[in-house]
C-alpha cells in the first residue's frame, strides 16, 4: 500500500484571514475615515483587548504579555489587508504621508451578512475602538498606548537605583 497524503492543513486563527477579517469590520467603523498600517495594528489590540483600555469586556481572553502581541500581529495584518483587497473588501490610497486604508465597496454588505455572536460582538468594539480612537493619527495613538503601558507590553526596562540597575516588568 502506498502512503496516504494529508491534506495541507489551513490554519485560521491567528492567520492573515482573521485578522483581514477583523481589518474590514474594523475600517467599517472607521468610514469614512481610514488607518495606516500602524494605526490598524494598535486598534486591533484595542479591539481584542478592549478591557485593557477601560473598554467593554475583551473580545479574546487576556493572555500574559500580550502587548507583545503587536509585534507579531503587524506583519499577519498586512497580508489580511492584502487578502481582503482582492475581494474587494479594503481599498488602499497611497500618497506622500504612505499608505491609508478603507473599507472597500462591499464591506458593509459582508459585514451585514455575517450574523455569528462573535462577529456581532466583534463589531461592537470596532465601534468602540473608532469612537475612542479613531481621531487619532498613527503617531498620536502610539504614544497613547505607549504613555498607557500598552506599548511592547513583554519588553524590559531597566531603571537606575542609586547608581545600581534593576530590572521592571513594563
Amino acid at each position: 500500500m502506498g502512503q496516504m497524503k494529508r491534506k495541507p492543513t489551513i490554519a485560521v486563527f491567528n492567520s492573515p484571514f482573521e485578522l483581514g477579517l477583523r481589518m474590514v469590520y474594523l475600517l467599517k467603523a472607521l468610514a469614512p475615515r481610514g488607518g495606516d498600517l500602524q494605526k490598524l495594528v494598535l486598534l486591533d489590540y484595542a479591539i481584542v483587548y478592549s478591557a485593557d483600555l477601560n473598554g467593554p469586556s475583551s473580545l479574546h481572553t487576556p493572555v500574559p504579555f500580550r502587548g507583545a502581541e503587536l509585534l507579531s500581529r503587524r506583519e499577519l495584518i498586512e497580508q489580511g489587508l492584502y487578502l481582503m483587497s482582492t475581494r474587494g473588501l479594503v481599498t488602499a490610497d497611497w500618497d506622500a504621508n504612505g499608505i491609508t486604508y478603507f473599507a472597500g465597496d462591499v464591506a458593509r454588505t459582508m459585514t451585514s451578512s455575517l450574523m455569528s455572536k462573535y462577529l456581532r460582538q466583534l463589531e461592537a468594539r470596532c465601534h468602540w475602538a473608532a469612537e475612542k480612537f479613531g481621531q487619532a493619527d498613527s503617531i498620536e495613538l502610539t504614544a497613547q498606548f505607549a504613555a498607557s503601558g500598552h506599548l511592547w507590553g513583554a519588553e524590559l526596562e531597566t531603571v537606575s537605583n542609586n547608581g545600581g540597575t534593576l530590572w521592571q516588568s513594563r
